[in-house]
C-alpha cells in the first residue's frame, strides 16, 4: 500500500478552511486555535523524546512534537524521521500553483503510524490561520492546504516542514508509557525542531534534560 499520493490527497481544501483534522470546540478559545498558552497539567507543547525501553518499531530513537493532549488522549508528530524518498515536487500535483512556487522545497517527515495519508505542517509561530490547530511558544501545527498555497506565494512560515501521518495515544495510554518509562519529556524549542540535525534531535533532546541515553536505565524516575 501507498504512503501517501499527492498533497491533494492529504489536505482538505474547501472554500471555508476547515482544518483537516476534528478538534474538539470545547478546547478552543478562537475558531480553530487550540489555546495551550495556559499551564494544564497536560503535554501540548513538549517533545517526549523515546528511551531505550522503546528498542523496537517506528518509535524507536523517536523525538515527537505533542500538539494536542487532554483528559481524552494525546496527538503528536514525529520530528526526526525524514522521509527521503519522497519528492515534495511531486506531491505538489494537483494544487494548481503558479510554476515557480515549486522552487521552494519543504522537507517531508514520517509523522507517525496513524492515518498515513493524512498531512500536518509544523511551522514556526510567524504564521496562523483559522484553520491552524495549535500554537504554543515558537511552534505551530497547520493541517490545510491552505499553508501550502501560501507558503508557495511568499507567504507562508519561515519554517515548516511537512509531515505524513501522526502518532496518537487514547485516554491515559500516555501517561501508562511515561510512568514505564518509555518516554521523557523535555521544552520544544524552534532551534531543536528546525536547526538541528535530524540525526542529532534525539540525543540532543534528551541532553537538554540533562540525560544521556547511554546510561538510561529503565528503573529511573521522573522529576
Amino acid at each position: 500500500m501507498k504512503l501517501i499520493k499527492t498533497v491533494s490527497d492529504m489536505f482538505t481544501r474547501d472554500s471555508q478552511e476547515k482544518p483537516d483534522i476534528n478538534v474538539s470546540t470545547a478546547e478552543l478559545t478562537s475558531p480553530h486555535i487550540l489555546d495551550v498558552t495556559a499551564s494544564t497539567g497536560y503535554l501540548t507543547g513538549q517533545l517526549l523524546v523515546a528511551t531505550p525501553v522503546l528498542s523496537t518499531g517506528c518509535f524507536q530513537k523517536s523525538v515527537v512534537y505533542i500538539f494536542k493532549h487532554n483528559d481524552e488522549g494525546a496527538m503528536g508528530i514525529i520530528v526526526n524521521q525524514p522521509l527521503e524518498l519522497i519528492n515534495y515536487s511531486a506531491l505538489l500535483e494537483g494544487m494548481d500553483l503558479p510554476q515557480q512556487a515549486t522552487d521552494r522545497e519543504l522537507p517531508v517527515y514520517f509523522g507517525g503510524p496513524v492515518e498515513r495519508a493524512r498531512g500536518f505542517v509544523l511551522h514556526s509561530n510567524d504564521y496562523h490561520r483559522p484553520v491552524t490547530l495549535a500554537r504554543h511558544g515558537d511552534l505551530a501545527v497547520t493541517a490545510s492546504s491552505t499553508i501550502l498555497t501560501d507558503i508557495m506565494n511568499g507567504k507562508g512560515p519561515k519554517k515548516a516542514v511537512l509531515c505524513v501521518g501522526y502518532a496518537g495515544w487514547t485516554a491515559g495510554q500516555l501517561e501508562a508509557e511515561i510512568e514505564a518509562n518509555s518516554w521523557i519529556t523535555v521544552p520544544a524549542t524552534h532551534q531543536l525542531v528546525f536547526s538541528t540535525d535530524d540525526e542529532l534531535k534525539w540525543a540532543t533532546a534528551s541532553k537538554s534534560l540533562g540525560v544521556d541515553m547511554a546510561f538510561f536505565s529503565s528503573t529511573v524516575g521522573h522529576a
